[in-house]
C-alpha cells in the first residue's frame, strides 16, 4: 500500500475510506493516462490500419493481466471485465489515432 494512503483496516470512517479510494483512483487515472500514450505510439507505428485489432495480443494480455490478478489478490472476473474493456476502448482509441495520422 502506498504510504500516503490509508490502509483498507486503517479507515475507521466512510470519508477515510472514500478518500483512500479517490487517492487511489487519481492513480490509476494517471497510469491509464500513460498507458493511452503507448496506445497512440502504437498507431503511430502501425503501417496497416488492419494490424490496429490484434486478437490473439488482446488474449495474450488478458491472460497476464488476469494471472496477475491471482498473485496480486483481485478477483480475476473483475480483471477480465476490466482489462476487456479498456482494451476495447483502447483499440478504438488506436483507430482514430491511426486515421488521424492520414490526414
Amino acid at each position: 500500500m502506498p504510504q500516503d494512503i490509508a490502509p483498507p483496516e486503517a479507515c475507521h470512517s466512510m470519508t477515510e475510506l472514500r478518500a483512500a479510494i479517490d487517492a487511489l483512483d487519481a492513480r490509476l487515472v494517471a497510469m491509464l493516462a500513460l498507458r493511452q500514450t503507448y496506445i497512440e505510439r502504437a498507431a503511430i507505428l502501425k503501417s496497416d490500419r488492419g494490424t490496429v485489432r490484434d486478437t490473439p495480443r488482446v488474449e495474450q494480455v488478458i491472460q497476464n493481466v488476469v494471472a496477475e490478478a491471482s498473485r496480486k489478490g483481485l478477483s480475476p472476473v473483475i480483471a477480465e471485465a476490466v482489462w476487456r474493456s479498456l482494451i476495447e476502448a483502447s483499440i478504438a482509441h488506436e483507430y482514430k489515432a491511426f486515421d488521424a495520422k492520414a490526414e
